[in-house]
């Protein structure tokens, strides 16, 4: 479930690294093809809303199965599809597609019923790790084969994904008998219902709209002076960030028994002390590398102790829980990276870093009065 997970998650962020490349291929400006990242992060925000609370109600390895299906046809489109509103269309579905990966993570869930924080920590650190290491594979395959085959060797893997999940996963009834608009405003009613999702939402769309915006411009200030990194070298850095998220089922093993709120305080105080690095030292490959580390582990820490408090909420409706707070989580991150780009444009790497600073704060601040308030 966890390498699944990863396979589908990956695919939100594999234009990350190769913005750029994309971008000579359309013939047009790196502002406008970092609308393919934004629109990847809110096609996935969009399915989050209106296609994981259906986990709830039907079988969900049917509903994976199919939304792996539709995946690959948009993963097939983005290979032959040579203009950019056919490339922006599909990176919108590919984003509503890889939602995937938030139908498999509740199911995790409901199926472990004694040690539930370290299971749901392997397959969301799964999803971590596809995220990250997505930026890896992007690059090096960029680089030497172009950026068609990024897309055409993910279509491969989400299909081999698919015959495991087809093969291995049990069928589960699901419990919620209403019809499709009242899931809807039953997913809706979980934000009156619990302010630990409230806040855990707020907290989450903070840091990864901070991790979002931090990712994306990396790649343009990398490839520009006094680097001028190619999209390989760039991916590298995904995998020092990979080191964070290999960590996550050891935080999970912890988080059972743990202060959460406090633990989301030293996290975003990770988060904040790696970006005021960023600030500092922005042309220092190995400050930068510092960074890299501590970002990844305060973003992913603070996720997983975020996903491990709702899922303790209320188990009948995990899927409607986490469809909010992953709405939340990844309109964070489409806001982060389209505020990253424009910050770029307008300023540079120097305004990119002030807003990450900012940003950080608002989430240690957030931190702070949930801890205050428990």
């Amino acid at each position: 479930m966890a390498i699944a997970a990863g396979v589908c998650a990956a695919n939100i962020y594999y234009n990350q690294p190769v913005l750029k490349a994309i971008a000579a291929s359309l013939h047009t400006t790196e502002s406008n093809v970092g609308l393919v990242a934004v629109l990847a992060q809110a096609g996935y925000g969009f399915g989050l809303f209106f296609i994981t609370p259906l986990g709830d109600k039907f079988n969900r390895k049917k509903l994976i199965l199919c939304l792996q299906s539709l995946l690959i046809l948009a993963l097939l489109g983005m290979v032959f599809i040579q203009n950019r509103i056919g490339i922006f269309s599909m990176s919108l579905i590919i984003g509503c597609c890889s939602v995937a990966a938030q139908v498999l993570l509740p199911m995790a869930a409901s199926l472990e019923t004694k040690n539930k924080g370290k299971t749901i920590s392997i397959v969301f650190s799964g999803i971590l790790i596809g995220i990250l290491a997505a930026r890896v594979f992007a690059g090096f395959i960029a680089e030497w084969l172009g950026w068609h085959y990024v897309y055409a060797l993910s279509a491969v893997m989400v299909f081999i994904s698919m015959l495991t999940i087809q093969y291995s996963l049990p069928d589960v009834k699901q419990a919620f008998t209403g019809n499709y608009p009242e899931l809807l405003k039953s997913a809706v009613y979980q934000i009156v219902r619990f302010a630990k999702l409230r806040q855990a939402a707020l907290l989450g769309a903070l840091v990864f709209g901070a991790f979002c915006s931090f990712w994306t411009t990396l790649t343009f200030h990398m490839s520009g002076a006094p680097f001028h990194f190619g999209s390989d070298e760039i991916g590298l850095f995904g995998i020092l960030a990979i080191v964070g998220a290999l960590a996550a089922p050891y935080i999970g093993k912890r988080i059972d028994n743990g202060n959460p709120a406090k633990a989301q305080l030293y996290t975003t105080s990770i988060l904040l002390a790696s970006v005021i690095i960023l600030k500092i030292f922005p042309f220092s490959v190995a400050a930068i590398t510092v960074a890299v580390l501590l970002l990844d582990l305060g973003v992913q820490a603070t996720q997983l102790i975020n996903i491990a408090i709702i899922y303790t909420l209320d188990e009948k409706a995990n899927s409607r829980i986490n469809t909010i707070y992953m709405t939340c989580y990844f309109i964070g991150g489409a806001l982060g990276t389209f505020i990253g780009v424009q910050c770029w444009e307008a300023g540079g790497w120097s305004l990119v870093t002030s807003q990450l600073v900012v940003m950080s704060l608002f989430a240690f601040a957030t931190a702070f009065y949930i801890y205050k308030k428990r």
